[in-house]
């Protein structure tokens, strides 16, 4: 059995949908004013279907409708959803339509009803309505008036004049219709919460938890073929504050043993601050990463073992220390940071190889000029340099793997750079790039001159020297 709640005057503020939820969790909602039900083996709860149906009508008294007046709803009850729809639209209070007898209820309703469902409320500006109303038309010109006339109409004439849509309205009227609820889906909630027992203090247990917490939320999305690239932990703390943390993964993914150890490695780094007594685990769903391999290319490492091993690296050097360098916007020489690896996003290699092809659009060749490297001494290397003349003629410098000594046959500069005079790490220096000329053997050949870039600097706090690093 299904049943059709219908108010005609229901405000905009009030939901029929929650109002159907309270009697069965099978809902359609047909209209904004119209909602059907499964009523299937309520009558256990309510000892009748006709007792189910009085009991919506008493229930109904505590919606609104405009102005602040008690909503009146109509409710039926038939065998079918379509024949429920049509009573409870179309007859008031309450309406009981058995089984087989729908063409005696719905009989002497118009013609014009029929397309309620078809053309979506009696909208003539939906898509597909303008069909359905030539159909009503030619009825009328038939002088078929009523479901009862219609329904007397033998279906083989009906199907060779008006086609599967004339079949479809002839059901309709006869009352046979047979189909499924057009069930509303709630969106899925991606979180899990447990209240414990007793508080947590270690680590051990803590996994437990996790681990069941994890197995649950990854299987959720395994069903909704979805994956996650951020967790979030939520933790009340026997103390009544909240611990709470977020990992950020660079991919997506729903391995919830690879959730697990880095949900734990993350917990060692930022242990709470007193014992757990609730625990929350929320994600952010999104689609997974699909890759393509190649039939001639070896397969890459597994993406998670690359994000276990670097949370394994977090924990032991810290997470300042992991990750990608990038410059600092700043004019302190060597200025950088240690971000954590990210995409920036994903090339439109389809929508470059169109920009290239255009005909309309000139890419003027790039000349190829030669490149210079600078490669970087971390540490620098102190320096001895001879400065008599107020530049740089003679450089001494080693440590132990590279030395640098010889004569500065050439040079460029002083660049004086100073900067955060302010703070305690204040930085004053003079830059040069020197050519130092140094000798080697190769075979017969004896004393052949050389000259390497370097680019050197002075500390002008102290006057101390140091090798920068070489042009390479």
């Amino acid at each position: 059995m299904f049943a059709c709640i219908h108010s005609p005057k229901i405000s905009d503020g009030v939901s029929l949908t929650d109002f159907g939820y309270a009697f069965s969790p099978l809902l359609e909602e047909t209209a904004r004013d119209t909602v059907v039900i499964d009523v299937e083996g309520c009558e256990l709860l309510f000892g009748s279907a006709y007792g189910l149906a009085k009991e919506i009508a008493r229930r109904a008294v505590t919606l609104k409708i405009a102005g602040g007046l008690e909503c009146k709803v109509n409710v039926a009850l038939a065998g079918n959803p379509d024949a429920a729809i049509h009573a409870a639209r179309f007859f008031k209070g309450i309406t009981f339509i058995s089984p087989g007898e729908e063409l005696t209820g719905l009989g002497d309703l118009p013609i014009e009803s029929l397309c309620f469902q078809l053309v979506g409320i009696e909208d003539k500006k939906q898509p597909g309505a303008q069909g359905w109303q030539d159909i009503l038309e030619t009825l009328r010109l038939w002088g078929i008036r009523t479901f009862r006339d219609f329904a007397t109409l033998p279906i083989a004439g009906v199907s060779a004049r008006l086609g599967q849509a004339g079949v479809k309205l002839h059901q309709l009227a006869h009352g046979k219709t047979q189909r499924h609820l057009k069930l509303i889906q709630t969106p899925p909630v991606f979180e899990n919460s447990i209240e414990l027992e007793y508080p947590l203090t270690e680590l051990e247990p803590l996994a437990f938890i996790l681990a069941r917490l994890l197995n649950q939320l990854c299987a959720k999305l395994n069903a909704y073929a979805l994956a996650t690239n951020e967790l979030q932990v939520h933790m009340k703390l026997e103390n009544g504050t909240f611990h709470e943390r977020k990992l950020n993964l660079p991919y997506a993914m729903r391995d919830h043993k690879v959730f697990l150890k880095l949900l734990l490695l993350d917990t060692e780094m930022h242990p709470p601050p007193s014992a757990i007594v609730a625990l929350s685990l929320a994600c952010e769903p999104v689609k997974p990463r699909v890759t393509q391999n190649g039939l001639f290319i070896p397969l890459a490492p597994e993406a998670e073992k690359l994000e276990l091993t670097l949370a394994r690296l977090a924990k032991l050097l810290g997470e300042n220390n992991i990750g990608s360098p990038e410059l600092l916007d700043s004019h302190r020489p060597d200025a950088f940071r240690i971000k954590r690896f990210a995409l920036k996003g994903k090339i439109d290699r389809r929508n470059r190889t169109r920009r290239v092809k255009n005909p309309r659009v000139s890419v003027s060749p790039c000349p190829a000029l030669p490149l210079m490297a600078f490669r970087v001494f971390r540490p620098p290397l102190r320096a001895l340099v001879d400065a008599a003349k107020g530049y740089p003629t003679q450089i001494s410098a080693w440590s132990s793997d590279r030395s640098v000594h010889g004569k500065i046959v050439r040079m460029a500069g002083p660049w004086r750079a100073t900067g955060d005079w302010w703070r305690t790490d204040s930085w004053a220096r003079d830059e040069w790039d020197v050519a130092v000329e140094s000798r080697s053997e190769k075979g017969a050949q004896a004393d052949q001159s050389l000259q390497v870039l370097y680019r050197i600097y002075r500390e002008l706090r102290n006057g101390t020297w140091f090798v920068e690093g070489v042009y390479d």
